[in-house]
C-alpha cells in the first residue's frame, strides 16, 4: 500500500529529526522555506502538510498559506509553532484559506500523531466526497419536499372542485382554508389555477384576477 506523502516545512534540522522518528508510517518531504515548499508541491503534491512558523530566509509560515490553500484547497495543513499568538493562531484557523490544526511547540509527538490519523481520515478528499454527499441528500429532500407539496395541492384542488365545482354560490375561502388546513392566499391561488385550467367556471370567484390578500 502507498504510504501518505506529508510535506514537512520546517528550517530546524533538530525538529525535523523529531519528525522522522515519529512519523515513519508515513513518507515524508521536508522543505526549509514557503518558497521551497511552493516549488516541492508543484512536482510531488502532499496529502498533508505540516508548516511552522518561523522559516529559513526570514519567512513566515503563516503568510504563505494562502498559496498553499490555493494549490492544495482540500488538503489538511497543520501549523506546528511555539512563536504564535493566540489571536494569531485563531486568524490561521478561520476563514477560506484556513489551517486545519494548530500545535504548539515544545511538539507532543503522541497529539502529532492522532491529528495526523483524524486529519487524513476526516480532511482531504474525505471531506469533499462527504460534501458532494451532503449536497446530493439536500438535494433529495429537496425533491422530495416539492413532488409532496405537488401531490398534496393536486389533491386539495381535486376536492374543491367536487365541492364548488356544482355550486351556484360563491366559495367561502376561509372555510375552505380551515377544511384543508392552509392560509386563505393558497386557497386562492388554487381557485385561480382551476379557472385558469378550465375546471371551474369564472363566475365562481369573479375577482380571481385582483392583487391576493395580506394574511
Amino acid at each position: 500500500m502507498q504510504l501518505a506523502h506529508i510535506l514537512i516545512i520546517e528550517d530546524d534540522d533538530f525538529q525535523y529529526e523529531i519528525y522522522e522518528e515519529a512519523l515513519r508510517q508515513y513518507r515524508l518531504t521536508r522543505a526549509a522555506s514557503g518558497t521551497e515548499a511552493l516549488k516541492k508541491i508543484s512536482g510531488d503534491p502532499p496529502a498533508l502538510l505540516i508548516l511552522d512558523h518561523v522559516l529559513a530566509e526570514g519567512e513566515l509560515g503563516l503568510s504563505f498559506l494562502p498559496e498553499f490553500k490555493q494549490l492544495l484547497p482540500h488538503v489538511p495543513i497543520i501549523i506546528i509553532s511555539g512563536a504564535l499568538e493566540v489571536r494569531q493562531q485563531l486568524a490561521a484557523l478561520q476563514g477560506p484559506r484556513r489551517a486545519h490544526y494548530c500545535l504548539p511547540k515544545p511538539l507532543d509527538v503522541h497529539e502529532l500523531r492522532k491529528t495526523i490519523a483524524v486529519a487524513l481520515a476526516e480532511c482531504g478528499d474525505s471531506e469533499v466526497i462527504r460534501q458532494f454527499e451532503a449536497l446530493e441528500r439536500s438535494r433529495r429532500v429537496d425533491v422530495l419536499e416539492l413532488f409532496s407539496r405537488s401531490t398534496d395541492r393536486l389533491s386539495r384542488q381535486n376536492r374543491i372542485v367536487e365541492l364548488v365545482g356544482t355550486s351556484s354560490e360563491r366559495p367561502n375561502i376561509s372555510a375552505l382554508a380551515r377544511e384543508f388546513k392552509v392560509a386563505r392566499r393558497t386557497i386562492i391561488r388554487d381557485l385561480q389555477e382551476l379557472i385558469r385550467r378550465g375546471q371551474l367556471r369564472p363566475e365562481i370567484y369573479p375577482d380571481w384576477e385582483t392583487p391576493l390578500p395580506e394574511e
